[in-house]
């Protein structure tokens, strides 16, 4: 049995894996789903103090509090900032890491400084109260109607820390074996130049960004490789 961390992006919550989770447990292995501080059905905890290292603890205190071992950690978008830092926290608990058309950075670098200059723009523009709001589910590549209807009704708005805050790393994540999740038709963000960069096997899944919605069963089938 493999145990399984899947962690969400931004404006999301651990609600997103709704579909990819059951075939996962349905083979045999264990899977979590936690939702980051002041997301999801923790919007209630939005702060504007929240940042990056926040949610890194979010998953480090799940680590350690359920005494976790070869764990194949899971991050998807911005969650791939979250999930390297974690295991660079505490490697020794994660047999692996999967990052799904993810953000991935080095030591010092945060999304603002990874991500093209239109989008840094965008979140600016559109910042209250130090909360991006949630963008509309086609610009994540999700268009048919149902599907709109329930992505849109979940998603909350992001910390905008979260986004500025850089990574810390010592190192220790890089000996961690990492495979990354392209997701097709790619959109306009530097996933795949990223993974490319660090050397990691690649894998590409027709579904456009939001790869939960768009082909959990595909996307599950993925993850299973990685049991």
């Amino acid at each position: 049995m493999t145990t399984f961390v899947l962690v969400h992006g931004a404006w999301y919550g651990g609600w997103c894996w709704r579909d990819v989770a059951p075939p996962l447990r349905a083979a045999g292995h264990e899977v979590l789903t936690p939702t980051l501080t002041g997301l999801g059905e923790r919007a209630s905890e939005f702060r504007e103090d929240i940042g990056l290292r926040t949610h890194v603890e979010n998953v480090v205190d799940l680590l350690r509090r359920a005494d976790l071992r070869d764990v194949v950690l899971v991050g998807h978008s911005y969650a791939g900032l979250v999930v390297r830092e974690a295991a660079d926290r505490e490697p020794e608990r994660i047999a692996r890491l999967t990052l799904v058309d993810a953000w991935a950075g080095r030591d010092g670098e945060s999304i603002d400084s990874l991500a093209p200059e239109f989008f840094r723009n965008w979140v600016e523009s559109i910042t209250t109260d130090g909360a991006i709001p949630v963008p509309p589910a086609p610009s994540v590549g999700v268009t048919e109607p149902d599907q709109v209807a329930w992505l849109e009704s979940r998603l909350t708005p992001q910390p905008r820390r979260t986004f500025s805050e850089p990574t810390r790393l010592t190192g220790a994540v890089e000996a961690i074996p990492c495979r990354a999740v392209l997701c097709t038709p790619p959109g306009p963000m530097p996933f795949g130049e990223l993974a490319r960069g660090f050397g990691w096997k690649t894998v590409e899944l027709e579904s456009g960004h939001d790869a939960m919605t768009g082909a959990p069963a595909q996307l599950a089938r993925i993850l299973l490789d990685d049991a």
